[in-house]
């Protein structure tokens, strides 16, 4: 981005943007996607779009950028609370792959064409990043569970966990798979993420 969204009215903007942006894609697609057809339907002139983002691609990694950090904040609350109410380690490792699942990897068609989108543009070390921070995430929380039935993690465990959860969702989002969004992809999913933690 060209310039931070500091006041209301501006941050009121980049959303604004955001949705026209959503709304080109879903009724034209990505090649669809114009910098003039953005303003357009946002409403502004076109230099207004030009005083947050040269470009549409600009305004695309944006959107992930805003997307993968909510998702990441809020499955780092639930898992947070989840060990903090103790409950059972099978138990928030489902939950959390659900979330992974939902906003990494299935949806309605439209949500899953824009993570589709996602996959493709992000930048390899955004994307590392946001492995990183999830790992700490998970190998704090897990080491807090003291379950007897699990293991507690170390670092190549959790390294080996997310990068094959997280693979699993780039290949079966990219490849449009069936198996999103199936109880069978999350069983499975389960069984692989348990079989090495329990202990």
């Amino acid at each position: 981005m060209r310039k931070l969204p500091t006041q209301e009215r501006a941050q009121r903007t980049i959303e604004t943007i955001f949705d026209a942006t959503a709304q080109i894609i879903d009724e034209h697609g990505e090649a669809g996607l114009t910098t003039n057809k953005i303003a357009q339907k946002a409403g502004f002139s076109i230099g207004t779009l030009y005083q947050y983002f040269p470009t549409k691609e600009a305004v695309l990694l944006a959107m992930i950028q805003r997307g993968r950090r909510q998702a990441m904040d809020e499955m780092q609350s639930m898992l947070a609370s989840a060990v903090q109410a103790g409950v059972d380690p099978q138990q928030i490792i489902r939950e959390r792959l659900h979330m992974l699942i939902e906003n990494f990897g299935a949806g309605g068609v439209f949500k899953r064409s824009m993570i589709r989108m996602a996959w493709r543009m992000d930048h390899h070390e955004n994307v590392m990043q946001a492995l990183r921070e999830g790992a700490e995430h998970i190998a704090l929380a897990l080491s807090q569970l003291q379950s007897p039935a699990m293991r507690t993690p170390n670092a190549a465990s959790i390294f080996i966990l997310t990068r094959a959860v997280m693979g699993t969702l780039r290949s079966a989002s990219l490849e449009n798979s069936p198996l999103l969004g199936t109880q069978l992809f999350e069983d499975e999913l389960v069984i692989l993420v348990w079989g090495i933690l329990k202990a």
